[in-house]
């Protein structure tokens, strides 16, 4: 055996490696399910909320039902909270020094942030896929045709995979017990500041912007779009780009953090 296969370098074995961290890290939400289920649970609460106690006093420009509106930004929201998920799983292994033990074993230093991006993957798509069909038993239709839908939820998801980076590049730099309520005060502003809710054309003008190119509302308005429902568009640029914007803006996290989280997991140090 050469020293290439021993440390796991080769693209085959880093993927072998990488699945077998991710059967890990799903086998111990089967075992402790309540964090993903409480987090199923709060995106449901804040859909329910907003949708049947507010939505009956909001208004969407250029018309159409507030449900239908208000849904798929609720989808991209639910994608962003996850990475306080990530963070927190990948900060609890960097404290209880798990991942200092996988760093000592003859294996792919990429292997761990794939696996956790397996993981966190696999459960993304079982949450997005309750909130498709909660939004479907509530009156949510999607008129846009099964090609718009698909690719909707494509970005839908490929958002969460560029956020997912975030959260690991986070939970290795911010161990502490107060990390996590740390980056919920950062989170929630950012998801506020977003076309989620109300449309940017409601709000003033110095803060419309703000949220236009908010990574989240291209997100959620290019699902509006695929999806075939009211966007509350402005006809601003970003607007009108919106799809692109969902693309470019989870290439540009990706491109940033994926280096910034493998320096991190080479500096880490129990």
């Amino acid at each position: 055996m050469t020293a290439r296969t021993i440390d796991g370098s080769r693209p085959l074995a880093t993927l072998r490696q990488g699945w077998i961290i991710t059967q890990r890290d799903l086998l111990h939400w089967v075992r402790q399910p309540w964090t993903p289920i409480f987090g199923l649970m709060f995106s449901i609460m804040l859909l329910l909320m907003f949708g049947f106690l507010f939505g009956g006093a909001i208004e969407v420009p250029g018309g159409g039902g507030y449900i239908s509106f208000l849904l798929p930004g609720m989808f991209a929201l639910a994608m962003m909270f996850g990475l306080e998920a990530t963070m927190s799983a990948v900060a609890a292994d960097a404290r209880k020094g798990i991942t200092d033990r996988f760093r000592s074993m003859p294996m792919s230093s990429a292997a761990v942030a794939l696996g956790r991006a397996g993981a966190d993957m696999a459960n993304s798509v079982l949450e997005l896929t309750v909130l498709l069909v909660g939004g479907l038993l509530i009156g949510w239709q999607v008129t846009g045709g099964p090609g718009g839908a698909a690719l909707a939820i494509v970005l839908l998801l490929w958002l969460r995979f560029a956020l997912l980076w975030v959260g690991i590049f986070l939970g290795l730099v911010l161990r502490g017990e107060g990390a996590t309520m740390a980056v919920q005060v950062l989170v929630w502003p950012i998801g506020f500041l977003s076309n989620v809710f109300v449309a940017p054309a409601t709000m003033p003008a110095w803060l419309a912007p703000v949220a236009e190119w908010n990574p989240i509302s291209a997100t959620a308005l290019a699902a509006r779009q695929l999806f075939g429902n009211p966007t509350g568009s402005d006809g601003s640029w970003a607007a009108e780009n919106a799809v692109l914007l969902a693309v470019a803006w989870p290439l540009v996290i990706t491109l940033v953090f994926i280096p910034m989280t493998a320096r991190a997991y080479r500096r880490l140090r129990s």
